[in-house]
C-alpha cells in the first residue's frame, strides 16, 4: 500500500457565513460518526474540540443542530493522520462527546471506532491499497496502544477499493457485513498504570449509600469496574431500557465509580468517560458471562470492543469477580474462565443484543497474562462531503487554515 498526505483538492474552506470541513461518515463497529483528516482540523486542541461540539450538535439531548445522534454511542469522533513513526502506518485519535455535554474527551479509546479507520483511510485518501487485502498498524493516540488492522481490498474497474459487502454479522448491526479484522498488542494498562492497577484481582470497597461490594477493577484496553449484579440486587438479565430508567441502580453505580476511580489511581474521575461500570451475571445463553455495560451514566446498547476484550481477560485471571461467575456457568461454550495453560482462549462476551466473541492469546510462560486479543469487527462509509460549522467559530485563511476567535 502507498501511504500518502491528502489530496490537496476537498480540503476545510470557507462557504458563506460558515466554515466546510471535509468529512466522512462512518460506521464503526456498533459506533458511527464523522471522521476527519487530522490536517483537516484545528492543530488548536480547545479550537479543534469547540468545531467538533459544533459539527455533532452538542450540548443538546437530540443534537439537532449537528450530525450526533443524541446518544453517546453515535457522539463519536474519529481523526486520522499518516504516522511517521517507525512500524506505524497510521495514527487515530478518538474522541467521545456527550448529547448534553460540552467535554471532549480523548483519554480512553474506542475499539468499535477503530474498525473504521483503514476504510476511512482509503476513501480519505490517506493510503491506496495495494493488495486483496490490507493490512495497516495503527497508533491510537489516546492510549498509545497499537492495533494490527486488516481489511478487503479488492481490484475494481477503477483501481482498488473497501470491500463493505460479507457475510460477517455482529451482534447490535443489522445484516452482514465485510469482516475487519483487530488484533491488539500487549493492550494491559491502557490507562491505568497496569492491568489490575491496585495490584489485587478484587477488592471489597464500603462505599455510602451502597454498602460493601467486591469489585475488579481493570484495564486491558479500556479501565472497568466489574461487579456481580445480585451484589445491587439486580439479576444482570435487565434490558437496556429498564436500567436506564433504574435511578437508583444509577447512583449506586456513580457512587462506586468515583470510589473505585480513585483505587485505580485516576483521581476524581466525575468529569471523565472512564472507568466505565459493567455488571455481570452467568451466562444466559451459550456464552461466557452476561454483561451489562454502562458508559459510563447509560447502558451500552451491546458493550464496547475493549470493554468486552477486558471482561473477558477478567473471565480468564484466578480471583477475579468475572472469573467467578464465569466459573459458576462453565460449560456454556469455550473459555469458562479456567485455562490451563498457555496458548489462546476464546471467551463469549454476552451482551444486551447479543454476544461478542473475543480470542485471547495468553503467555505460554504465565497463562494469567493475555499477550494479545483478536476479534471482528464490520465498518461502513454512510456518507462523504462536509460538515460545516460557524465562521465566526473558525475562519480558514487564503493560505491554509487560520484559527478564529
Amino acid at each position: 500500500m502507498d501511504i500518502a498526505a491528502p489530496p490537496a483538492a476537498g480540503r476545510t474552506h470557507r462557504q458563506g457565513s460558515q466554515t466546510a470541513l471535509p468529512c466522512w461518515f462512518m460506521r464503526g463497529g456498533t459506533s458511527r460518526g464523522p471522521f476527519f483528516r487530522r490536517d483537516d482540523l484545528p492543530a488548536s486542541a480547545p479550537l479543534r474540540d469547540a468545531v467538533l461540539l459544533a459539527a455533532l450538535g452538542s450540548p443538546h439531548p437530540l443534537q439537532v443542530d449537528g450530525l450526533g445522534g443524541g446518544n453517546p454511542l453515535t457522539s463519536k469522533v474519529g481523526i486520522v493522520a499518516v504516522s511517521d513513526r517507525d512500524g506505524l502506518d497510521l495514527e487515530f485519535q478518538f474522541a467521545q462527546l456527550q448529547p448534553t455535554g460540552e467535554s471532549v474527551d480523548t483519554t480512553a479509546n474506542c475499539g468499535n471506532m477503530l474498525a473504521a479507520v483503514v476504510p476511512f483511510a482509503v476513501e480519505s485518501g490517506l493510503l491506496t491499497p495495494d493488495a486483496d487485502t490490507t493490512t495497516v498498524r495503527v497508533l491510537t493516540l489516546n492510549t498509545g496502544m497499537v492495533a494490527e488492522i486488516s481489511v478487503e481490498t479488492p481490484q475494481g474497474p477503477d483501481g482498488r477499493y473497501v470491500e463493505y459487502a460479507g457475510q460477517t454479522r455482529i451482534d447490535g448491526v443489522p445484516g452482514t457485513a465485510a469482516a475487519v479484522t483487530i488484533n491488539f498488542l500487549d493492550t494491559a494498562g491502557s490507562v491505568c498504570a497496569a492491568l489490575l492497577p491496585t495490584g489485587n484481582p478484587s477488592d471489597t470497597v464500603d462505599v455510602d449509600g451502597v454498602g460493601t461490594v467486591e469489585v475488579t477493577c481493570i484495564d486491558n484496553g479500556q479501565p472497568l469496574v466489574i461487579v456481580r449484579a445480585s451484589d445491587l440486587g439486580r439479576t444482570g438479565y435487565e434490558t437496556v431500557q429498564d436500567l436506564n430508567r433504574d435511578g437508583e441502580l444509577k447512583e449506586s453505580l456513580e457512587a462506586l465509580r468515583l470510589t473505585c476511580g480513585k483505587l485505580m489511581g485516576l483521581g476524581d474521575v466525575s468529569g471523565k468517560n472512564y472507568p466505565k461500570m459493567t455488571l455481570v451475571a452467568p451466562p444466559a445463553c451459550e456464552g461466557t458471562i452476561s454483561t451489562r455495560s454502562f458508559i459510563p451514566h447509560v447502558c451500552h446498547e451491546s458493550i464496547g470492543v475493549l470493554a468486552a476484550v477486558t471482561a473477558g481477560t477478567a473471565c480468564v485471571i484466578d480471583g477475579t469477580v468475572a472469573h467467578r461467575v464465569a466459573a459458576a456457568g462453565a460449560g456454556a461454550g469455550a473459555g469458562d474462565g479456567s485455562p490451563a495453560s498457555g496458548g489462546s482462549i476464546t471467551v463469549s462476551v454476552e451482551h444486551p443484543s447479543g454476544e461478542f466473541t473475543v480470542e485471547l492469546g495468553l503467555d505460554p510462560q504465565d497463562p494469567q497474562h493475555v499477550a494479545k486479543s483478536a476479534l471482528l469487527r464490520t465498518a461502513r462509509l454512510i456518507m462523504a462531503g462536509e460538515v460545516y460549522v460557524p465562521l465566526s467559530l473558525w475562519s480558514p485563511g487564503t493560505s491554509g487554515v487560520q484559527e478564529g476567535q
